[in-house]
């Protein structure tokens, strides 16, 4: 009885030195944070931006809005920019890397908008296939509900 009493006196010390030793980093769990260098992103940044602009030189210039035709390349470049973020201490995509894609954005698809889009309906095979089977499961759906229905006492 004693002893549990002397335990229980105990307990809040016990848990506060433990909780001191958490926050202190002593109890395994090592934090390390660093702070976000800056400059070194910036320096590093415009590698990326070279190595994507000497990709898109491969790419013709009427396709640049064309995603499908450089998304490896900006796949690649995405990459980069958050290795090299990373590599610097940096969160990304931060605001020194949004303006450094901005920018990049601005050079290669300035002329690419959403206002030439053409859109067309898809072939009738596809189409009314596309139509009809909905349809006819919903018929489907409903003489099986009240079929269903009406032979309550059978099923039920």
């Amino acid at each position: 009885m004693e002893a549990s009493g002397r335990c229980r006196r105990h307990l809040p010390v016990l848990l506060l030195w433990v909780n001191g030793l958490m926050m202190l980093g002593l109890a395994g769990v090592h934090q390390q944070i660093n702070l976000c260098n800056e400059s070194l992103m910036l320096e590093r940044l415009p590698a990326c931006g070279k190595f994507f602009e000497e990709m898109m030189k491969k790419v013709d210039s009427k396709k640049w809005c064309n995603l499908t035709e450089f998304i490896t390349y900006y796949n690649i470049f995405t990459q980069c920019t958050e290795r090299e973020a990373n590599d610097a201490s940096c969160f990304w995509p931060n605001p020194l890397a949004e303006s450094f894609i901005t920018g990049i954005h601005k050079q290669f698809f300035l002329n690419c908008t959403l206002d030439n889009v053409h859109w067309e309906d898809p072939p009738d095979e596809i189409l009314i296939p596309l139509i009809l089977i909905p349809v006819m499961l919903t018929c489907a759906m409903i003489m099986l509900v009240v079929w269903c229905s009406k032979r309550s006492d059978i099923l039920g």
